[in-house]
C-alpha cells in the first residue's frame, strides 16, 4: 500500500462528496448525507485495499464490496466512475435516478456492472455479505491446495445505523461470528442520524459490544471525517485477523462539509439545494463546478485499472498452473464459474408409478436431494433449524459447514429464517456457480419475504424448500398452517412456485429449479403422503399445467388440482365417470410456467368453451379466479386453520372426496 499525499487524499475524497451533492441536486431526490460522510472510508478502502479490475467487473477473484446502506448509492457510483468502470460515466452520474439510467436510486446488480448486490432494504446487504463470505470460504476449502491459493478474496461492507437496527443483520452477523468468517470486514458508518433524527431517540446500545459477543473482532476510528491513516490502519489490522469477522466503527458526520445541514436528519434523504451546495463548496475549499472532477483525482483513483489488470493477469497465470497440476479440480472449478451444470446431473432423479408407495412430497424432496448430491457438487444449503422436518439433508453426506470444516456443504442456519434467505442470496450473488437452497416451514416464508423478493428482483436462482404447506400440518394449528402464503408467493414476479402432487412432480420441480439459474423457486411440499399418479412425469412439470386424466370427447367439467389435493381430483373424476360424466383432471404444479406457455397450448388444456371448472387446493382462493371464471367453483380456504390432527383438518375444511363430488354435481346440475 503506497500512501498518497494528504492533499491528494483530500482532493479525491472531496471529488466523491461533490459528485454526490451535484447528482442528488440535479435529480432533486436522493441521499447525499451518507456519501459526504463516508467518502473518506470509501476512498481509503477502494484506493488502498480493494482488489478489483474496473475493466472486468466479473473477474472471479476480486474482492467483493457491498454498500449495505444502499440509499447512499452515490458513494458507490462515484467510486465506480472515479476508478474507471465503464458502466458509470459522468453522464450516468448526471442521470442519477432517471429513467433508463445505470445509476438507479438504490444499487441494482442487473443495472450496473460493478454492483455486487442489490441493496436498499436495510440489513439485507450485510446479510448478503455473510453469504458472499461463506461462498469464498467454501470454495477456498474445496479448491485451494497448499501451493495454490486459487480462491482468495475479501468481502468488504459499508453499513449504517439502520442496518444495525434491522433484525436480519443481527441474525446474519450472529451466524458469521459463529462460523469465524475471517475474510468478512464491515465498516460501520457511525453517524448517529436516521430519518427521525438523532439515533438516541430509539437506539442507544453499544453496537461494538454486541458484535464482540457475536465473536467479531471490533475496532473504533473516532475521526472518520478526515483521518485516512487511522481508517487504513484499522482495515489493515482487520485483514490480519483471520479467525473472526471484523467490524470497524467509524464515527463520521453525516453531510460533512455542509455548513447548515451536516449532522442533521435533513441531509439524510433530501438534496442540499443550490445555495447550500455553494456554501459546501466554499467550506471544503472546492473551486470546481458541478460534476467537475480534477484530473489529479482521476489520475490517482484510476490507477485501479492497471493494478486490477495486473492482479487478474497474475491470477490467470496461477489458474493456468493449477490446470496443469490439478486438472480434475480445475475442470470442475472452471465449469462452475461458467455456470454450466455437469453432464447427466439429473440422471438419478427418481420417477414413480402408482405401485410405488405414496410419500409426503417433503420426503420425495429429500430423496431428490440425495439423488442430486453426488452429481451436483455445487449444490449447497441447509435448513433454519428444521433439518429433520424439512428433510433438507443430503443423504450420504456427513458433517456440516463449520469454521473447522468449510469444505462441507450443509449449512445449519439456526432459527434465523430471514438471515437464511439473505445469505442464500449472497451465495448466489457470488457468481461462482454455487446453487444455494434453504428449508423451513412454508408459513415462515413471511419471515423471509423481503429477501425472497430480492431473489426474484435480482434474478437469483435460489431454491426455497418450504414444507408443511397446508392445514395438513395438523396439530400445530393456525399459527403454522399457511393459508394465503402460496397465493402471495405466486403474486411475486419472476418467482417460480411449485406445488407438486406426487413423486414425479417433485422430481420435475427440482429439475426445473436447478435449471433456472435466473429465477428463484419455492418448492411447497406436504407433510402428509399422497399416491403417485399414473400419468404424471418429470417432463410434464415444465408445462406448469397439463392434462393428467381425460375423457372421450369434450369434457363437461375440468377439475384443477395441486399438491396433496391432486389425488382428490383424480378419485372424484373416476367416480363421476362412473356416473356418465365427462371429466378432465388438470394438474397445475406451477402456475407461472403454465402462464408462459403458448395460447394454443393453454387453450388445449383449459378449453375456453368448458366453463364449468373446480379448483381444489388447501390454500386461499386468490389468483384462481382467472381459471375458475364466472361459472366455476373452488374448494379452497377462506379463513385460518385449526389445531387438530391433519386428517381431521382436511375433513372439516372440506378437502374430501365426498365434498369434491357434491361440488361437482351441484355445478353440473
Amino acid at each position: 500500500m503506497v500512501a498518497a499525499p494528504a492533499s491528494l487524499d483530500k482532493l479525491c475524497i472531496n471529488s466523491i462528496r461533490m459528485l454526490a451533492v451535484d447528482a442528488v441536486n440535479k435529480s432533486k431526490s436522493g441521499h447525499p448525507g451518507l456519501p459526504m460522510g463516508c467518502a473518506p472510508m470509501g476512498y481509503t478502502l477502494w484506493d488502498k485495499f480493494l482488489n478489483h479490475n474496473p475493466k472486468n467487473p466479473k473477474w472471479f477473484n476480486r474482492d467483493r464490496f457491498v454498500l449495505s446502506a444502499g440509499h447512499g448509492c452515490m458513494l458507490l457510483y462515484a467510486l465506480l466512475h472515479l476508478t474507471g468502470y465503464e458502466s458509470v460515466t459522468i453522464e450516468d452520474i448526471k442521470q442519477f435516478r432517471q429513467w433508463g439510467a445505470r445509476t438507479p436510486g438504490h444499487p441494482e446488480t442487473f443495472e450496473t456492472p460493478g454492483v455486487e448486490v442489490t441493496a436498499g432494504p436495510l440489513g439485507a446487504g450485510i446479510s448478503n455479505a455473510v453469504g458472499l463470505a461463506i461462498a469464498e470460504s467454501h470454495l477456498a476449502a474445496k479448491f485451494n491446495k497448499p501451493d495454490f491459493s486459487l480462491v482468495d478474496h475479501f468481502t468488504y461492507v459499508i453499513m449504517g445505523d439502520g442496518c444495525n437496527q434491522e433484525g436480519v443483520a443481527s441474525e446474519a452477523c450472529s451466524l458469521a461470528g459463529h462460523l469465524k468468517l475471517g475474510k468478512l470486514i464491515a465498516l460501520y458508518d457511525d453517524n448517529h442520524i436516521t430519518i427521525d433524527g438523532k439515533t438516541d431517540v430509539s437506539f442507544t446500545e453499544d453496537v461494538l459490544k454486541r458484535y464482540e459477543s457475536y465473536g467479531w473482532h471490533v475496532q473504533h476510528v473516532s475521526d472518520g471525517n478526515t483521518d485516512v491513516d487511522a481508517i487504513a490502519k484499522a482495515i489493515q489490522q482487520a485483514k490480519e485477523v483471520t479467525d473472526k469477522p471484523s467490524i470497524i466503527k467509524i464515527t463520521t458526520t453525516i453531510g460533512y462539509g455542509s455548513p447548515n445541514k451536516s449532522d442533521t436528519a435533513g441531509v439524510h434523504g433530501a438534496p442540499l439545494g443550490e445555495e447550500e451546495a455553494e456554501l459546501t463548496r466554499q467550506a471544503l475549499g472546492w473551486s470546481y463546478g458541478p460534476f467537475e472532477v480534477p484530473q489529479e483525482a482521476y489520475d490517482q483513483l484510476r490507477q485501479a485499472i492497471d493494478k486490477g489488470a495486473k492482479s487478474e493477469a497474475v491470477w490467470n497465470e496461477l489458474l493456468e498452473s493449477y490446470r496443469s497440476k490439478y486438472p480434475d479440480e480445475s475442470i470442475e472449478f472452471e465449469r462452475m464459474l461458467r455456470g454450466e451444470l455437469p453432464s447427466n446431473w439429473d440422471q438419478s432423479l427418481p420417477s414413480y408409478t402408482p405401485e410405488d408407495k405414496g410419500l409426503a412430497t417433503r420426503k420425495h424432496s429429500q430423496i431428490c436431494l440425495g439423488a442430486l448430491g453426488p452429481n451436483l457438487p455445487e449444490l449447497i444449503g441447509g435448513s433454519a433449524d428444521l433439518t429433520h422436518s424439512n428433510y433438507t439433508d443430503i443423504q450420504g453426506e456427513t458433517g456440516s459447514f463449520q469454521a473447522e470444516s468449510p469444505e462441507k456443504r450443509y449449512l445449519h442456519f439456526g432459527v434465523r429464517e430471514h438471515a437464511m434467505a439473505a445469505i442464500l442470496n449472497g451465495i448466489a450473488y457470488h457468481g461462482s456457480g454455487l446453487i444455494p437452497y434453504g428449508g423451513t416451514f412454508l408459513v415462515f416464508a413471511d419471515y423471509m419475504r423481503g429477501s425472497m423478493r430480492l431473489s426474484a428482483l435480482s434474478e437469483l436462482g435460489v431454491i426455497y424448500v418450504l414444507t408443511h404447506d397446508s392445514i395438513g400440518v395438523g396439530e400445530d394449528g393456525p399459527t403454522h398452517q399457511p393459508i394465503e402464503t402460496i397465493p402471495s408467493l405466486r403474486a411475486m414476479p419472476n418467482m417460480l412456485v411449485f406445488r407438486p402432487g406426487d413423486g414425479n412432480e417433485t422430481s420435475g420441480a427440482y429439475k426445473l429449479a436447478i435449471q433456472n439459474r435466473t429465477r428463484p423457486s419455492a418448492l411447497c411440499l406436504s407433510r402428509q403422503g399422497m399416491p403417485n399418479q399414473e400419468n404424471s412425469s418429470i417432463e410434464k412439470v415444465s408445462f406448469g399445467g397439463y392434462v393428467l386424466e381425460d375423457c372421450e370427447g369434450t369434457p363437461e367439467l375440468i377439475l384443477i388440482g395441486t399438491g396433496s389435493e391432486l389425488y382428490l381430483c383424480v378419485d372424484a373424476a373416476k367416480e363421476l365417470t362412473k356416473q356418465g360424466r365427462k371429466v378432465r383432471v388438470v394438474s397445475m404444479p406451477c402456475v407461472e410456467l403454465f402462464e408462459e406457455q403458448s395460447s394454443s397450448y393453454k387453450e388445449e388444456v383449459l378449453p375456453s368453451d368448458v366453463r364449468k371448472r373446480i379448483v381444489v387446493e388447501a390454500a386461499e382462493t386468490f389468483g384462481w379466479h382467472k381459471y375458475i371464471g364466472l361459472d366455476g367453483d373452488s374448494i379452497t380456504m377462506s379463513g385460518f386453520g385449526a389445531s387438530a390432527p391433519g386428517g381431521t383438518c382436511m375433513e372439516k375444511f372440506g378437502f374430501t372426496l365426498e365434498n369434491v363430488l357434491n361440488t361437482a354435481n351441484n355445478l353440473l346440475t
